[in-house]
């Protein structure tokens, strides 16, 4: 009817990329790209982006499902990164064929991260015997409570290196000549600001969602937000201490992902 204004999808893609229940993963996200690209009537999608990563794993599924949707529905994508899209919300902007952010946002960040705490000083000096047993001669590595091992580190960074050559080959094919200067500068690892990241071609230009929404569909466009189901606060307090905890450890703890 002339009298409905344009809609434009808007997927909310806010947060931690964890495959813990909760956090932004394939299987909270996924419903939610299946619902923008099926009712998006051709017209574009927009991602709204507002994560600093974390799991490989889940922002290479949440990127390739976008893909996927998009090429089999012919939509174009776009991603508007919001406060940060770096490391595993980079990869995932990645997914859009134009990628747009604020000039003081945290972009880029291409690079890949192990944390570990050791504590073979602290258990020798309290006392604790540790006793493990295992079949594999590698079965344990880095152990937080031995001393640590020349082979162990230099196997971690082998493991490091494979995955920044995964995630520097899909920037790649995102980005194409788009990308500009040295390779060194733009794959360090670095977050960087919005108006920095456009002068490297890893971003196209600076939007916010109303503004592009207008852009995509018109004056008279409005975005349809396509967002989680929050969970109701009285269920939630329970786990608020919990969840702080876990989010802590994950955060800080023995890891290896894409965090900025």
């Amino acid at each position: 009817m002339f009298w409905r204004k344009p809609r434009i999808n808007v997927i909310e893609l806010h947060g931690l990329i964890s495959g813990r229940l909760g956090q932004l993963n394939v299987r909270t996200a996924g419903p939610l790209i299946e619902k923008g690209f099926a009712s998006a009537k051709g017209r574009p999608v927009i991602l709204d982006i507002d994560s600093p990563g974390g799991s490989p794993v889940q922002s290479d599924l949440i990127a390739t499902l976008i893909r996927r949707r998009a090429e089999k529905a012919k939509i174009e994508v776009h991603a508007v990164i919001g406060d940060v899209g770096a490391s595993g919300g980079y990869w995932i902007a990645c997914a859009a064929d134009r990628i747009h952010a604020n000039p003081m946002s945290l972009v880029g960040s291409i690079g890949v991260l192990a944390g570990f705490f050791g504590f073979s000083d602290l258990i020798a000096r309290i006392g604790v015997e540790r006793r493990l047993y295992t079949a594999g001669a590698h079965k344990v590595r880095l152990d937080p409570f031995l001393p640590e091992r020349a082979e162990d580190v230099a196997y971690t960074h082998e493991l490091l290196a494979a995955l920044h050559v995964r995630f520097k080959t899909w920037v790649r094919e995102r980005r194409g000549d788009r990308l500009t200067g040295e390779e060194e500068k733009i794959f360090d690892g670095s977050a960087m600001l919005g108006e920095q990241g456009l002068g490297l071609g890893l971003i196209d230009g600076f939007a916010d969602i109303d503004g592009l929404v207008r852009t995509l569909g018109g004056e008279r466009a409005k975005p349809r937000r396509i967002r989680p189901r929050p969970r109701s606060w009285l269920r939630r307090l329970p786990r608020l201490a919990a969840d702080s905890v876990l989010e802590a450890i994950e955060e800080r703890a023995a890891r290896i992902g894409l965090l900025s």
